[in-house]
């Protein structure tokens, strides 16, 4: 500066008195001091500190410049609009000049300007004491400042350290933001700011309050991706240099000096955000938003620069240590006691975020180590590591198994070094683990069962390790939930019977503490799952829920559930205190008893009920029956509005988890948001979810009748409907396969044991009953939710559904396959469409799958189904498929309003990747399978005319499946194959549910199948085929016979034999369908075709075989019914037509059934009056001549029955006696006589062989009133007049000597009376015959059967067979027909009969001849143990000396 400049600054100063000049102060200044060495630059440090402190530059500049010129002033350097027209040049040259005037550099001076400048720039809007953003018009005048600053720095005239100073001497001043603009605008840098501070704690303390300001103040504000981009280089800045592992980079600053910084400042934003959320922040709160915003950091693409070194990583690990390690005030014991309020779902979402955060930087393997080092090395805060488990292992599902592992490490290190630290980490850990439900851990019962309840767990190593084990338990007992004691309890460890005691003295400390908190384990109930770790549900709660099941179970079995009978013995007070009064809560009865009302009566009739209790709840329920309706409204009302509070927030867990799904790659964010709709459906269903592992048991629903109660349905429905809306929300921004986890994550949450029957019976009832009337979005919906169900079906319980459904569990890909029905046109067009959306989701969504993957997501028979019904009704289907026919799914086209379903179908049937998918072999619709579903339409509601199904049935059958290879489930152009093949499904479907309209009252009739008959029409088209055909065999009958036969009787080897009644109805059942099949085809099959060139017999041998060996043990008596007994004549009478000789093959025929099968002969007696007409009218229609001599003998003999009963003498009986015998008992069967003393007088002069085989034929009378009472009342005659019968016939025989024991011991051999008679009664009489012997032990003539030297023999038997019959329970139907009627009580009682059996013989042992005991050796050996006192006598008798006998009287006659 000049001095005349100086001078005119000074005279322009002010008015008072005259100031000496600035040369004048200046060189006094000099005189005053001596110049040296230094002295110039001491000068130059004088001025910048005299400028510094300086309060106003513009002024001293105006001094400078002096007033009547026109200068360059610092406000033109900020304002934009004062310099607009000045270049960054001028500004510094002009800068340059006024620092040499002044003598100091210009750096200096132009640091001082910059830092005034942002000063006023950062005061201009008022006090920035709260906040850290700048307004619009301050950021504006910074970045023209900026650029001068930058200009400066360019060409040297800027000093970045004297700007830090400056700008540290106005921190208080200073916003965040300023300081974030001269970064990156390279003017000064984060890190030369804060280092050029020398008190580092100030510095931290500003960085700190900074930040809180800035994540409060982000979320409001209108610059958020300012402060965003603000705060992600902040954070960048500080991992980068406090978790560096370098420390040699940093220049110019202490080594430790940043890196301490930084980190101080990472640990102090960390610390504040765990003691807010420990201190309970409000939501909203400005210590809510800090949190928030500051755990957004620990987002992954903050660190997206930083991905090539670790400090991000370093980062992560030291956040999540601190974590864990925060505070540790809790003890072990506190941890017992309260970690079942730190799962999941009760964590701070703001914890369990950040959680999932730092999990995204570490492998699960990496976070499952750091968890245990940090648990070795350090004390810690249980409620933080137990809530990072619950993390873990919800929102990693890979980590599961990591942490079994880890669990088994610690119980074997526990028990290896008795580490009790070690142990409790393991049961911890274990505990907060299955608190989130089995989909993700197995429960705590089912854990602590596998890890102790055998003998390869750690605890049996030795004694000490069990002393270790109990010691460790008994510790546990003060402070642990009642569910781990009753777990312990009732699955203990397995104990050495010599360490027994250690379990004891457990066990009766486990219950004194359940004593204690009032938890007994007698009132625990029936179907209680113990592996729930949550509250102990109360007793009066459970019962109600043990009802429920209770009542469930015998809907479906009909009998008492075994859980209750075991109850009423075994665990006496709960049955009686808690769940009989839920069973008998007072109501008003309906007038039909439903099952809640059959089981009571059932319970009753057991003695399971007090009388006392069952009066009382009769009289209640009366009561309740006169009360006024109107008083149950408002329980009514009262529940609805109970039943609305826990659904709120349930729905707005899924509006969450809606919102979460938009982002396919959040797969933590999906699995927090699905956790907490897991939690949140157990307050919805009323109780908490049971955590139990449910692949152990079966889920039982009624498909008929499916039920649900109003709060479970409510809970079912708006988990479906949020799935069906997510769904579609999902597909109209992406494919199925890009849509993320949240589908299979929510499916998951709803396989819960307690949810998932409830989400069954929903499906089925929508699927099955109201399938024609859901929308497009619902069945696009519930097919997906199908998909992803029978994607987990490995892990999910069977399912066991009442009538229709065969009788083993279905899993639930099957179950969905049987809820689609094809019986009417709207079923038929609901299947095509669900089947389409399943398929055509399941290709979209696993199609970078491997091909069996894909496989083994769809249900084969779900397949199998869409290819029926898009065979069945689009014709354009069945003809061969273009090879350009390579459409892809039609998935996305059916997420549209209007999309067209059949042309979808259509689509998705020329899908490449679907036809390449049919050639599975799973996956083959074969000929059986498409008679099954073509079996279930029915004709009357059928989608096709009777002409269009005609057309597609033999279409199916003769051009796509009899072609086809049997490999690919043809018939390999056999035809015998496809009848075989469709008369075995016939009789399959007959006998299941489905064709009988779901009806429980169908008889086995023709009339009562619906839905089978245009089937069954198509195979007597082709039986007729195979018998005109050019196959046909004229000349001879085929060697292996005919097809039918074949089938009848490998499907009878495979039922299980036996006697007893379900063995019994089983074949009953398959034999009424072998006679429907038979009756329905020609009756040439029955007799077979006659060989051509000789007059032999057809044969009948396959025929005659079913006969004798099973229609016989289901005939009524000793005959055929009338049906197939015209039929089989039919059949005669056709084979006659094609003979040469009618007369001669009719008489071959029936004179082989003589020998064969008499039970032929003996129906055509009993059916004589309806048969001969029929007989005689076709042999003169179609013969012409008289009927052949075999026909003739059926008709004497019926004659010779019909002459016994008038008052006439009796016509000559015909042979052989058996066929005489027999049509004259028929011939007493219909006339009702009730004696037959004069008959049998009649036959005074016929031989005494017809007597005996009359007798024969009354036994069976006598048998078959016991056993069928009511089967035939028009021929059969009532048990006393039956007995009656055999007692005339018996005394007859008696009077006449002739003997009739023989018909006691028939045998096949030896070609006697036993090849006849035994081929004419059911096995179970011939069995009964012991009965029947005993019966008319009254109309025995002591006397004289006692002189028989076979009698003792045949006595004995029957005995000793009767008591095998009533030890092996085969007189129980007598026992139970002779309870039915006052008048036969006694007469059928087997017990009696026993009784009276055992004295009869023990007084007529001692009268019988020596003689009669030859035999009775061997029947003693083979029942030694029947009867010890008949044996006695038996030896007794048989070793008396010769002159036993002497005493006797004499034999005269």
């Amino acid at each position: 500066m000049s001095d005349s400049q100086v001078e005119g600054a000074a005279s322009t100063s002010g008015l008072g008195s005259r100031k000496r000049r600035w040369t004048e102060l200046l060189a006094g200044r000099v005189k005053r001091q001596m110049y040296g060495p230094g002295t110039e630059q001491k000068l130059q440090e004088s001025a910048v500190h005299l400028l510094r402190r300086h309060l106003n530059l513009n002024d001293l500049l105006l001094e400078v410049e002096g007033a009547p010129r026109k200068t360059l002033c610092v406000n033109q350097l900020i304002d934009p609009e004062a310099c607009t027209n000045l270049s960054s040049s001028l500004i510094g040259s002009a800068l340059r000049n006024q620092a040499s005037r002044l003598g100091v550099p210009v750096a200096v001076l132009s640091s001082r300007l910059v830092a005034s400048s942002i000063t006023q720039i950062c005061v201009s809007d008022g006090e920035p004491s709260h906040r850290v953003l700048l307004s619009a018009e301050q950021r504006k005048k910074l970045s023209s400042l900026l650029e001068v600053a930058q200009y400066l720095l360019a060409h040297s005239m800027f000093s970045r350290f004297s700007l830090c100073q400056e700008l540290w001497e106005v921190q208080g001043s200073l916003l965040l933001e300023v300081v974030w603009q001269l970064h990156i605008q390279n003017v000064v840098s984060f890190q030369e700011l804060l280092e050029s501070h020398a008190d580092t704690q100030a510095t931290v303390a500003w960085l700190f309050r900074n930040l809180c300001l800035l994540c409060e103040e982000m979320e409001a504000s209108p610059y958020n991706d300012i402060a965003s981009a603000m705060l992600s280089d902040l954070v960048q800045m500080f991992v980068l240099r406090g978790f560096q592992k370098n420390s040699d980079l940093r220049r110019n600053v202490e080594p430790e000096q940043m890196g301490q910084l930084a980190f101080v400042v990472l640990q102090r934003m960390l610390i504040f955000a765990l003691e807010a959320l420990a201190a309970g922040m409000q939501d909203g709160s400005p210590q809510h938003k800090v949190v928030k915003c500051w755990f957004g950091v620990f987002c992954g693409h903050t660190y997206d620069r930083m991905i090539s070194t670790d400090c991000p990583k370093r980062f992560f690990s030291h956040t999540l240590t601190q974590v864990l390690t925060h505070k540790p005030v809790l003890r072990v014991s506190d941890a017992v006691q309260m970690q079942k309020e730190w799962s999941f779902a009760k964590t701070h979402p703001l914890l369990t975020g950040l959680y999932r955060r730092l999990f995204t930087m570490l492998s699960p393997e990496e976070l499952v180590g750091h968890l245990q080092e940090v648990l070795e090395t350090h004390e810690v805060n249980w409620q933080h590591v137990l809530s990072c488990v619950s993390t873990l292992v919800i929102c990693l599902p890979e980590a599961q198994q990591l942490v079994k592992d880890w669990v088994a490490r610690l119980l074997a290190r526990a028990f290896e070094n008795c580490d009790l630290d070690s142990m409790v980490t393991a049961f911890l850990v274990v505990r907060q683990a299955a608190l989130e439900g089995p989909s993700v851990f197995p429960s705590y019962a089912d854990w602590f069962q596998a890890s102790f309840g055998s003998s390869r767990g750690s605890h049996c190593c030795s004694k000490k390790t069990l002393v270790f084990l109990f010691k460790f338990l008994s510790d546990l007992v003060p402070f642990e939930a009642p569910r781990y004691m009753q777990a312990h309890i009732l699955h203990p460890p397995l104990v050495p019977s010599k360490y027994r005691s250690l379990l004891t003295d457990y066990v009766t400390l486990a219950k004194t503490r359940l004593a204690d908190l009032k938890v007994s384990l007698e009132n625990m109930g029936l179907y209680e799952d113990l592996s729930s770790a949550r509250d102990v549900t109360e007793p009066h709660s459970q019962a109600h829920q043990d009802v429920e099941k209770a009542i469930a179970v015998f809907e479906h079995t009909g009998r008492i559930p075994s859980a209750v009978m075991e109850a009423s013995i075994f665990r006496r007070p709960y049955y009686t205190a808690h769940f009989l009064p839920a069973l008998l809560t007072p109501r008003v009865l309906p007038k039909t008893p439903d099952p809640r009302a059959a089981l009571i009566e059932s319970l009753r009739r057991a003695d399971k009920i007090p009388p006392s209790l069952y009066s009382a709840y009769c009289q209640a329920c009366s009561a309740a029956e006169e009360k006024k309706p109107e008083s149950a409204a408002p329980g009514m009302k009262v529940e609805a509005v109970r039943a609305e509070g826990p659904l709120g927030p349930l729905a707005a867990a899924l509006r969450e988890l809606r919102a979460a799904m938009t982002d396919p790659t959040q797969y933590d964010v999906v699995a927090a948001r699905v956790a907490v709709v897991s939690e949140r459906l157990g307050a919805a269903l009323g109780r908490a979810e049971e955590d139990g592992s449910s692949g152990g048991s079966q889920i039982q629903l009624s498909v008929l009748t499916p039920g649900l109660e109003q709060q479970e349905r409510e809970v079912a429905d708006l988990l479906l409907t949020c799935f069906c809306q997510n769904l579609i929300v999902a597909s109209s921004f992406a494919s199925p396969d890009r849509q993320g986890p949240w589908a299979s994550r929510l499916v998951t949450a709803m396989c819960g044991r307690r949810l998932l029957p409830v989400v069954l019976t929903r499906l089925c009832q929508l699927l099955r009953h109201q399938g024609p009337s859901l929308s497009a979005s619902h069945v696009l919906g519930l097919a997906a939710l199908v998909v992803h169900l029978a994607e987990s079906r490995s892990v999910l319980p069977e399912v066991r559904v009442g009538l229709p459904a065969p009788a083993e569990g279905l899993s639930v890909a099957e179950f969905f396959s049987s809820l689609l029905t094809f019986r009417t046109s709207e079923t038929s067009l609901f299947c095509l469409k669900f089947c389409t959306a399943v398929i055509s989701y399941s290709l979209c969504k696993y199609s970078s799958l491997s091909r069996d993957t894909l496989c083994s997501c769809l249900s084969p028979a779900l397949v199998k189904k869409f290819q029926f019904i898009i065979l069945r009704l689009f014709p354009e289907a069945r003809d061969p498929l273009c090879p350009e026919d390579t459409a892809d799914p039609p998935w996305r086209p059916l997420c549209r309003p209007s999309a067209d379903w059949q042309q979808a179908a259509l689509c998705l049937w020329k899908q490449r990747t679907f036809q390449e998918l049919l050639k599975e072999k799973e996956f083959h619709l074969t000929y059986r399978d498409w008679l099954r579903l073509e079996l279930e339409i029915q004709p009357e509601v059928d989608c096709l005319s009777d002409t269009e199904r005609w057309d597609f049935q033999q279409w199916a059958i003769h051009e796509y499946f009899l072609p086809k290879p049997s490999a690919a489930g043809g018939c390999d152009g056999d035809l015998q194959v496809a009848c075989a093949v469709l008369v075995d499904v016939l009789i399959d479907f007959r006998q299941s549910s489905k064709s009988y309209n779901y009806s429980e009252n169908s008889d086995l009739v023709l009339s009562g199948c619906s839905g089978n008959r245009d089937i069954f029409s198509r195979l007597q088209e082709m039986a007729a085929g195979l018998e005109q055909g050019p196959g046909a065999p004229h000349s001879c009958s085929p060697p292996q016979g005919h097809f039918l036969f074949g089938v009848f009787r490998r499907r009878l080897q495979a039922l299980a034999s036996g006697w007893d009644a379900a063995a019994r109805l089983q074949r009953q059942r398959e034999l009424l369908a072998y006679k429907w099949i038979l009756l329905g085809l020609p009756p040439s099959i029955v007799v077979g075709r006659p060989q051509a060139g000789r007059p032999a017999a057809p044969d009948c041998t396959e025929f005659f075989h079913l006969v004798n060996s099973e229609l016989r043990n289901f005939s009524h008596g000793s005959a055929l019914t009338h049906d197939l007994t015209v039929h089989f004549f039919r059949g005669l009478l056709s084979a006659c037509s094609q003979s040469g000789d009618p007369s001669l093959t009719a008489d071959l025929v029936l004179t082989a059934c003589q020998t064969e099968c008499p039970l032929v002969l003996t129906s055509a007696l009993l059916w004589w009056p309806r048969l001969e007409p029929e007989l005689r009218s076709r042999w003169r229609r179609c013969l012409q001549g008289p009927l052949p001599q075999e026909l003739q003998r059926l008709w004497e003999a019926q004659r010779f029955g019909r002459s016994c009963l008038l008052p006439d003498a009796a016509s000559p009986a015909p042979g052989p006696a058996w066929l005489s015998a027999a049509a004259l008992y028929f011939e007493i069967q219909r006339a009702g006589k009730d004696s037959v003393k004069s008959q049998l007088e009649r036959l005074g002069c016929q031989g005494e062989e017809l007597v005996v085989f009359l007798f024969f034929f009354s036994l069976m009378g006598l048998l078959s009133s016991h056993l069928t009472p009511h089967g035939r009342p028009r021929q059969a005659v009532d048990t006393p007049k039956a007995l009656d019968i055999c007692a005339e016939i018996l005394g007859c025989l008696e009077k006449r000597r002739v003997s009739w024991l023989v018909l006691f011991q028939l045998t096949e051999t030896g070609g006697g009376l036993g090849h006849v008679l035994l081929r004419l009664a059911p096995d179970q009489y011939v069995r009964l015959l012991p009965f029947a012997f005993y019966s008319l032990l009254s109309y025995f003539d002591e006397d004289a059967v006692t002189r028989e030297d076979a009698f003792l023999h045949v006595a004995v038997d029957m005995y000793l067979k009767l008591i095998r019959l009533f030890v092996a329970g085969e007189t129980s139907a007598l026992s139970t027909v002779a309870s039915r009627s006052r008048e036969r009580r006694g007469q059928g009682d087997p017990v009696g009969l026993i009784t009276e059996a055992r004295r009869f013989l023990l007084r007529s042992i001692p009268r019988c001849p020596k003689e009669s005991f030859s035999n009775v050796a061997e029947l003693l050996a083979t029942s030694a143990d029947c009867d010890p006192d008949v044996r006695a006598a038996l030896l007794s008798r048989r070793q008396a000396g010769p002159d036993a006998d002497l005493y006797r009287e004499p034999r005269l006659f």
